[in-house]
């Protein structure tokens, strides 16, 4: 049995994450401890160990009666207990307590709603099979889904941030699609030099860009963490509307520009003192440019607006990966 003392507590931190999670909470007679509604959804909580009464509460289906419209409630438990398995709740345990109590500190700090994962059955079973995909210095983990394989090889960069995280850093509930974002990744290399007067101007640069083969955003990007791997199965692959030719020239016209500089030289005549400017640019031919076409994952979650996340960086994107998607 879970102790009062105990149960209270583990009632009142459930009351503030359904809160964060942008619920109206409310106590109900034992031996229930919450009922939590929005947007015409109904949840019943219970906080137990006692296999009796959890088995009870997973067989009985619950309704709730709102201005004459009767809604069926879902049902989430908490336990401690390990060996406890339901089929018609969503169970959490120590790790999704832990989990989702801490997020709920941090949406309150940020002011953003928190997401909750309500799918029936034990839910650290299912992030158990995504446990063999870790995202590098983020932690986040792939999901089963975005493991299996399409049969389909690109040159990528890899999906670093699962599903349920996306959802989590994009603040609203709503469906989640994988999909692949055509990029042209191009490495740049110019070197020479110009001399006017006794000013000497290198034009040394050596590094990685990125273009959108889509609408032309410009990333930079480290092009060693491209890999050539399969991808999943459910995800998207959209086709590129600006040419490689295109793209290249608009990196070197970028380049040459960054390159450019203008020298001011002071002299003085007699008694008079006038400054002569020189505008010196790289020479076209000292730029070497290497372009591939990569891919970019982004999560993107359909609910009252949509949202997209870049599934490498974990990164909010202000500004659509597509044309004709609008991000808010």
């Amino acid at each position: 049995m879970m102790e009062h003392d105990m149960r209270e507590k583990a009632k009142n931190a459930m009351r503030l994450i359904l809160e964060a999670a942008r619920f109206e909470v409310e106590e109900v007679d034992e031996p229930l401890d919450l009922s939590a509604v929005r947007d015409g959804d109904c949840l019943l909580v219970l906080c137990s160990n006692d296999a009796d009464l959890i088995g009870q509460f997973d067989k009985t289906n619950y309704s709730l009666m709102v201005d004459d419209h009767e809604m069926t409630c879902k049902k989430l438990l908490f336990t401690l207990e390990k060996d406890i398995v339901t089929e018609n709740c969503t169970q959490w345990g120590i790790d999704e307590f832990v989990q989702y109590a801490g997020e709920a500190v941090l949406a309150d700090i940020v002011a953003r709603e928190l997401t909750l994962d309500l799918t029936p059955g034990k839910a650290k079973a299912k992030r158990g099979a995504a446990a063999g995909s870790t995202a590098g210095s983020g932690g986040a983990q792939a999901t089963a889904a975005e493991d299996e394989p399409a049969g389909i090889s690109l040159l990528h960069f890899p999906v670093k941030l699962s599903e349920q995280a996306a959802i989590r850093t994009a603040g609203i509930q709503g469906a989640a699609k994988l999909r692949f974002i055509p990029y042209y990744l191009i490495h740049y290399a110019s070197s020479g030099e110009q001399v006017y007067k006794d000013r000497r101007v290198p034009f040394d640069a050596d590094g990685w860009g990125a273009i959108n083969a889509i609408n032309g955003i410009k990333l930079d990007l480290d092009g060693k963490l491209v890999e050539d791997t399969e991808i999943p199965a459910n995800a998207e692959v959209s086709d590129a509307h600006i040419t490689k030719e295109e793209a290249t020239e608009r990196m070197v016209t970028e380049l040459i520009e960054r390159l450019t500089q203008k020298v001011r030289i002071k002299q003085e005549k007699g008694d008079a003192i006038f400054y002569e400017e020189k505008t010196l640019k790289p020479d076209r031919k000292n730029i070497t440019v290497d372009a591939k076409q990569v891919y970019i994952p982004v999560w993107q979650i359909r609910g009252k607006k949509i949202v997209e996340v870049n599934a490498f960086t974990g990164e909010l994107l202000s500004e659509p990966m597509d044309e004709g998607v609008e991000v808010f």
